[in-house]
């Protein structure tokens, strides 16, 4: 019984960080300026990865990480960060919030 409720718990973290993301972007970031608020979200990660793997790209996979990271972090946190700022806070944590369960549905 108490590791279910631990797991539970753990679980809950995900939903939680994505709904305060919204209030967090909303409240405290600039508005309208889309590209800062992602690189203030994807730029610590990155220097910490870089910081425990200790190795740069080689090759064609510098031109590779590029169009990853600009599709992957710089397009998605930017369009998080223009949500965020358009939407409600409340519309949008019930939005991302209820994610998981549309993909209940779907299952």
């Amino acid at each position: 019984m108490e590791d279910t409720v631990r797991w539970s718990l753990v679980t809950a973290i995900a939903p939680i960080a994505w709904g305060t993301n919204y209030f967090v972007t909303h409240e405290y970031l600039p508005a309208g300026h889309p590209l800062y608020g992602a690189v203030f979200r994807a730029l610590p990660a990155g220097l910490l990865l870089l910081a425990l793997t200790r190795r740069l790209p080689h090759g064609a996979w510098w031109w590779r990480s590029l169009l990853l990271g600009v599709c992957n972090m710089g397009a998605f946190f930017a369009l998080i960060y223009v949500a965020s700022q358009l939407l409600p806070v409340s519309l949008a944590s019930t939005i991302m919030s209820a994610a998981p369960f549309t993909l209940a549905l779907f299952a």
